[in-house]
């Protein structure tokens, strides 16, 4: 399969998966490596270009099919995001990350415990893929979409974080949210401060894990400031 621009998608949506990838970059949530894409219909989704996401400019996404093979040029991760989307209808935006405190716990088989506001969106908390090897066949995106489950989030060890959501904008700010709850897990446990007993309990976390007041839209806002696409 041949991949190119796909000039029926409207360019908003274009413009929406480049303003995610690069806030993402910007956040330092990805480097070289790393895609996000968002869902057009049961059985296509747009992937931003196969390039490092902070880089990316005017350069369109590609058009990926939920069933088959991957379009020519489309990163071999991308597999992940197909098995998700075919498993979970409800999900409109995956973002494919290399934060740096979930990659360090990650490393050690570690994924950040419940322990301030932001980490109760992934009460009670986020499995682990604890397989170091790139994701490249169809097998083993399955079995990470099939660890996700109809979580918010999974870890891949030493390789990354996965984040699915209801759009593409709320994938990204979960990326966000889930490196904050990694960096206060590293730095409590470089303390010693690591107390289960400082853990927050799923109803607390359930009543904290809100989406009022514009929550995911201001933490959109910011990771997206200064960019002339993101109006």
């Amino acid at each position: 399969m041949t991949a190119g621009p796909d000039t029926s998608v409207p360019e908003a949506i274009q413009a929406r998966v480049r303003c995610a990838a690069r806030a993402l970059g910007r956040a330092g949530l990805a480097h070289a490596y790393g895609h996000c894409s968002q869902r057009l219909n049961e059985g296509e989704f747009l992937v931003c270009a196969p390039m490092p996401m902070g880089m990316i400019r005017h350069e369109p996404g590609i058009v990926v099919p939920v069933e088959g093979p991957l379009p020519e040029g489309v990163l071999g991760e991308v597999r992940i995001h197909q098995q998700i989307y075919r498993r979970r209808p409800e999900v409109g935006g995956i973002v494919r990350s290399m934060p740096p405190a979930a990659m360090t716990l990650s490393a050690a088989g570690i994924t950040p415990r419940v322990r301030h506001g932001m980490g109760c969106y992934f009460s009670p908390g986020v499995p682990l893929w604890d397989d170091v090897q790139l994701v490249r066949s169809d097998a083993q995106a399955a079995g990470v979409a099939g660890l996700l489950g109809a979580g918010p989030a999974v870890v891949m060890r030493g390789n990354g974080l996965v984040t699915a959501a209801a759009t593409l904008e709320k994938a990204v700010v979960l990326t966000w949210y889930f490196e904050d709850a990694a960096r206060i897990e590293r730095d409590l446990r470089s303390a010693g401060l690591a107390d289960p007993a400082g853990e927050i309990g799923p109803e607390a976390a359930r009543q904290r894990a809100t989406e009022a007041g514009r929550i995911f839209e201001r933490m959109w806002d910011y990771l997206c400031a200064g960019d002339p696409e993101c109006l």
